[in-house]
């Protein structure tokens, strides 16, 4: 994911300040607000939060995309307003992932009155992903639940009656597939979104690069997109 948002940052005329991963990740600590403008961060769980929490408390502008570590968040958006910083979170920075999002939304809306439809949703990762399910599955079990009022939280493959079933499945070489699904006895509905490489998420986090610069707050991909 780094060397694909290096390629495309290079492409639009992008600097690159520092490239850290875990051979030189003490190198963090000499980033400063003076020779970096934005920090685009994917990394992983166990680390994300203390490389966000360097950027927002020394005001470097940071654009982070990894998930499996969000208990820690609200005290990364706390940290952001006190430091007058700028952090810009996505499970998933695709445009396309995002269109998809709302058009979620929309259908667990209409699907609401509707309780013979069961919903559930599958995710489909490459076998290197850590952590299960997948953010952008998370982020689609939080928009059913506000939109559909007989399902309270998400289970990870357990099927109860108030809760939406994700399954996670690892598989070489898949960038993300993402379907939910709404089964009936007579019929089923499924919305499906295929990732046919990582261009898309990189793309989308360079442009949220870019929109960040010289804004300070907590912001999303609705704030980038206008939706």
């Amino acid at each position: 994911m780094g060397k694909t948002i290096e390629q495309i940052a290079t492409q639009r005329g992008h600097q690159i300040s520092h490239i850290i991963d875990v051979n030189n990740a003490q190198d963090l600590q000499t980033i400063t607000k003076g020779d970096t403008d934005v920090v685009i961060e994917f990394t992983q769980p166990e680390s994300a939060f203390e490389n966000v929490k360097y950027c927002v408390e020394n005001q470097i502008p940071i654009v982070c995309g990894t998930t499996g570590w969000l208990e820690k968040r609200p005290t990364i958006e706390q940290i952001c307003q006190e430091k007058k910083s700028a952090f810009f979170y996505a499970s998933n920075y695709s445009i396309g992932v995002n269109i998809f999002f709302r058009i979620n939304q929309i259908l667990a809306k209409m699907m609401n009155p509707y309780a013979q439809y069961e919903v559930s949703i599958e995710e489909i990762h490459h076998t290197e992903k850590k952590d299960a399910p997948s953010g952008t599955a998370i982020t689609l079990a939080e928009g059913i639940i506000e939109n559909l009022e007989r399902k309270k939280g998400w289970k990870l493959a357990e099927n109860t009656v108030d809760q939406i079933t994700i399954t996670a499945l690892r598989e070489p070489n898949v960038a993300g597939t993402h379907t939910v699904f709404y089964e009936s006895e007579i019929d089923t509905i499924e919305i499906k979104h295929i990732a046919h490489s990582r261009q898309g998420f990189a793309l989308g986090a360079v442009l949220a690069a870019e929109w960040l610069k010289d804004k300070q707050g907590v912001f999303g991909m609705n704030d980038l997109l206008g939706f």
